[in-house]
């Protein structure tokens, strides 16, 4: 609900697709800007070819289809009318990629899948293809490269050396960095590591740099034996993929310490219970689980995939005739809760059917298990609606409560599809057999529901509400605030609602430290950061105990917390049996997805339907009269480059100059516009990484060089030198900038070229820096 200047507005569409209340589909603006930019059909213009409500006709009609396998005479009007129905109500959504490309071309609906990654290049590059495919129809993908030999060990064929896991994990990030999965969803990797493998100390730290794999999330398998080892403080042992033998020893304490200070600093890597997993694979006779999904809530088998839904919770309550007083005004719909469990569990069984597989070994093993995911959304909105605060023993009771219902009809409706279709192919006996056969290997997984639960207009997955409240500005220089509707329509009935006071609210996103509000609101509508990691890890484990996959939830930490802090809430992830923990503790990456409150006057929240952070005007710092910097020279296809990088007082990058050799024309003018936008958005406080992000990896028809020191074009030559030049400050000043502190002999042309260079891509050998170039024994040379 928007609010501008004292007058609540209501949009439902930006393109003239209008919505009267009570008329399904009933959407926000916020849902049909989504709706418009990402899933509904377009033209050629990129002009919308149907509305949200032929998008749900369209997907429940194509994935009624499915029952003609099993009966001939199905009545598929019905069967596509009672999916439409608990779509288009909201009550429950597939994943995106079901209503992206369900009954459209495409047709690819899975949301996430998993790949194997094993030790030859052969497997490694037939991975990166098949992870292209995956991204360019919409998926997700999870890698383990546990199976991959460590750095410095030898290559048999070649008598050369291994790069290791962490030099191919950059290849399958500039392969999704090229994808960007077709315009529609972005690509998401998920890495992984055991926790014993000999790689594991430099896979923790490989994304301490945030301009680094930033297409990948990252975690460490931990097994049982390590977290016991890490409690009493032992050593454990390395275990070489390779030959299957011990490659050294750590002690588990260091390695956990240092998995938990990564994480502190910017959220990576977190941590799977990788044994935890495996005690609950259904088809331990079919493989080992290795890997998930990119969030970490879905555990798969290699080449396996999963199709998720999502119950909206919000709508799983009624009236028990008294709303005036909340909390006791309120009560679960467990009728309607059972109904719109099972008609999901029917429909995602539909999907693995009617799914089109981006490569055959995919499609074989999904079909052979069936595992469907379906959870939940709107948990928050719930417990607001029955008066319960999300920090409570109430809410943890009314969360197993909740879905140890939905995971027990759940398996009912899966046993009903069993006696009609059968059992799942590779089905060996299941630990989910209580009460007969089951159709499909997994019913369960909490997964984060970021864009459906925009399009459902509820909180997301199981998460606490981010923030009451927050303003944004619109055209013309106008104020919106936009307010939660729960907190909005409760505000109302106890008329303490004002303009002004939702401003105060919007300042901060939480009623923390609001007053003039009633007692028992404030423990009602806690956010995100009103409760502590604690109270986050407790829900996790409320729901991971009745659910057969795992459970996506971030556990949110103030600024201020401490590596400590992070190190307990570990601790109680692992004593309270969960299979995974996520955490990010505010402002530890440059940019976050979600931001509260108003802590800088630059930055204003946006609509949750776009929630990266909006800059509003920015006034580039004036240039002094005298800059110091250092001068770069670069290689590129249309000629010698010289970037010179100069700093401000403080001794940061400040402004960048580029003269290119004798090309003039348009390479020079594009050059010198580079370097001039460049320098803009560095005197604008942008820090450097971005900047460098923004033009790496820009490729023209003249790519000089091989390997990573190829320079693909002019723009990435400058990023390259402004790479080599803040890794230069780091490595030299110890992180510590200092104005015009250049040791001449540390200045070469190729220095951040040897650093970056490992192994010799032709036969993987160590490269060597000889004679100003990068060199390997085998002849290759990256000077040509």
């Amino acid at each position: 609900m928007a609010i501008e200047n004292n007058i609540v507005t209501e949009k439902y569409s930006t393109s003239g697709h209008k919505y009267e209340h009570g008329a399904y589909p009933r959407l926000s603006e916020n849902a049909v800007k989504v709706l418009e930019k990402r899933y509904l059909k377009k033209d050629v213009n990129g002009k919308p070819m149907e509305t949200p409500d032929d998008m749900f006709k369209r997907v429940a009609g194509n994935i009624a289809k499915a029952d003609l396998n099993y009966n001939k005479k199905a009545e598929i009007k019905i069967t596509a009318d009672e999916f439409y129905n608990i779509i288009a109500s909201l009550e429950f959504l597939p994943n995106s990629p079901t209503l992206m490309n369900a009954g459209r071309e495409l047709q690819q609906l899975s949301a996430c899948f998993v790949l194997p990654v094993d030790d030859s290049m052969d497997s490694i590059f037939e991975a990166v293809k098949h992870t292209a495919l995956i991204h360019k129809s919409g998926g997700g993908t999870g890698f383990s490269f546990s199976r991959l030999r460590p750095s410095g060990d030898m290559v048999g064929s070649t008598s050369g050396i291994s790069s290791g896991p962490i030099s191919f994990m950059t290849v399958f990030d500039s392969a999704t960095e090229a994808i960007k999965q077709g315009g529609t969803r972005r690509g998401a990797n998920m890495g992984i590591l055991r926790v014993d493998h000999p790689d594991i100390l430099s896979f923790i730290r490989c994304k301490e740099d945030n301009s680094k794999l930033n297409n990948f999330n990252i975690s460490a398998a931990i097994t049982e034996r390590f977290m016991e080892a890490a409690l009493k403080g032992e050593e454990y042992e390395l275990i070489n993929p390779r030959d299957k033998k011990v490659d050294g020893r750590l002690n588990a304490r260091d390695v956990f310490n240092k998995i938990v200070a990564m994480a502190w600093k910017n959220g990576d890597p977190g941590i799977v219970f990788i044994d935890r997993i495996n005690r609950d694979n259904p088809t331990p006779h079919v493989g080992e689980i290795e890997s998930t999904n990119p969030c970490g809530e879905q555990p798969l088998l290699s080449y396996e995939s999963c199709n998720l839904g999502s119950v909206n919770l919000a709508k799983m309550v009624k009236d028990k005739g008294h709303p005036e007083k909340r909390g006791q005004g309120y009560e679960i719909d467990w009728e309607r809760l059972e109904y719109i469990t099972k008609k999901a569990v029917h429909f995602l069984d539909n999907v693995i059917d009617m799914n089109k597989y981006p490569i055959p070994q995919i499609e074989k093993m999904t079909r052979g298990n069936r595992k469907i995911g379906l959870g939940v959304m709107g948990f928050a909105d719930m417990l607001i609606r029955l008066g319960i605060p999300y920090n409570s023993q109430d809410a943890l009771d009314t969360a197993e409560e909740v879905m140890s219902f939905i995971q027990a009809k759940g398996r009912d409706a899966s046993r009903k599809l069993a006696e009609q279709r059968g059992v799942f192919p590779n089905y060996n006996g299941s630990i989910y057999d209580t009460g007969g056969k089951v159709r499909n290997a997994t019913v369960t997984t909490i997964a984060p529901t970021g864009t459906i639960s925009i399009i459902a207009g509820c909180s997301s997955g199981i998460e606490p509400i981010f923030a009451l409240a927050f303003t944004r500005n619109v055209l013309d220089g106008a104020e919106l605030v936009d307010v939660n509707p729960l907190f909005e329509e409760v505000a109302n009935e106890r008329g303490f609602f004002s303009y002004e006071l939702m401003k105060k609210v919007a300042a901060t996103g939480s009623l923390h430290d609001i007053e003039d509000i009633p007692d028992g609101i404030k423990d009602i509508f806690v956010t995100a950061h009103d409760i502590t990691p604690e109270w986050h890890i407790k829900m996790q484990a409320a729901f991971q105990k009745y659910t057969d996959n795992a459970v996506s939830k971030t556990v949110n930490f103030p600024n201020e917390a401490t590596v400590e802090d992070v190190a307990k809430v570990y601790q109680l992830a692992y004593r309270l049996n969960c299979k995974g923990v996520t955490v990010y503790r505010d402002e530890s990456r440059e940019v976050q997805v979600l931001n509260k409150g108003q802590k800088q006057q630059s930055i204003v929240s946006t609509p949750i339907a776009d929630t990266r952070p909006l800059t509003t005007v920015l006034t580039p710092k004036p240039r002094g009269e005298i800059t110091f910097g250092a001068t770069r020279k670069m290689k590129t296809g249309c000629g010698n480059l010289y970037v010179t990088i100069n700093e401000d007082e403080e001794g940061k990058p400040f402004e960048i100059f580029t003269q290119i050799g004798k090309a003039g024309g348009c390479a020079a003018s594009q050059c010198e516009a580079i370097g001039r936008l460049a320098s803009l958005a560095l005197r604008s406080g942008i820090q450097p990484d971005e900047v460098v992000k923004q033009m790496r990896g820009i490729s023209c028809h003249i790519p000089v060089g091989y390997g990573n020191g190829k320079i693909q074009s002019c723009s990435d030559a400058v990023a390259k030198a402004m790479d080599w030049y803040i890794n230069y400050k780091k490595q030299v000043q110890g992180k510590t900038w200092i104005k015009g502190q250049y040791p001449a002999a540390a200045i070469q042309s190729s220095d951040v070229d040897v650093f970056a260079r490992g192994a010799c891509p032709d036969c993987g050998a160590q490269m060597q820096y000889e004679e100003g170039c990068a060199k390997c024994i085998c002849g290759y040379s990256d000077c040509g």
